[in-house]
C-alpha cells in the first residue's frame, strides 16, 4: 500500500510505475507497502528514542530534546511530525501565553513504545556480551 501524502521525512512509498494494490495486507517486505514506512519512522534512529522518551509519560520539545541527547531540533521536529501522522504520537497545543506545546503517546503508540523499551532493556542489559563480540572480532 502506498502513501497518498508524503511528510518531508518520509521516503516515497512506491517508485515509478509501482503498482499499489489496496486490498492486499500489510507485508513490510514488499517496497510498496505502507508498513514498510512506518517501521521505518518507528525504529529509525530518532523514532525509537522518541518513542522511548515519550512512553515516560508526557513531554515538552525542549524536553524531550534533552532526553534525546544529540537530535537536532530539525530532526526531532520531522520525526515527531511523521509520528503523529502514523498515529503512535499527539501534539498538544495548549492556549496559553505563550502557547504550551506537549507531546505524548497514544493508545497505539503507547503499546509500540512499550515493546521498544523492551528491546532497549534487553540491549543494555546485553552490553557486556556485546563488548566481548566486538573484542572478539577485532581481534581476529
Amino acid at each position: 500500500m502506498a502513501r497518498s501524502v508524503e511528510t518531508p521525512a518520509a521516503p516515497p512509498a512506491a517508485a515509478p510505475g509501482d503498482e499499489v494494490d489496496p486490498t492486499l495486507e500489510p507485508d513490510v517486505f514488499a517496497r510498496c507497502c505502507t508498513s514498510r514506512h512506518v517501521l521505518q519512522d518507528v525504529t529509525g534512529r530518532w523514532g525509537a528514542l522518541a518513542l522511548g522518551a515519550l512512553h515516560q509519560g508526557p513531554a515538552r520539545f525542549n524536553a524531550l530534546r534533552r532526553r534525546v541527547d544529540g537530535v537536532s531540533e530539525k530532526m526531532l521536529a520531522q520525526t515527531l511530525q511523521a509520528l503523529e501522522r502514523d498515529g503512535f504520537v499527539l501534539r498538544d497545543v495548549q492556549a496559553t501565553i505563550p502557547p504550551k506545546v506537549e507531546y505524548r503517546l497514544t493508545p497505539l503508540g503507547a503499546t509500540i513504545a512499550a515493546h521498544l523499551v523492551g528491546l532497549i532493556e534487553l540491549l543494555e542489559g546485553s552490553m557486556p556480551e556485546v563488548a566481548d563480540a566486538q573484542r572478539a572480532y577485532d581481534e581476529r
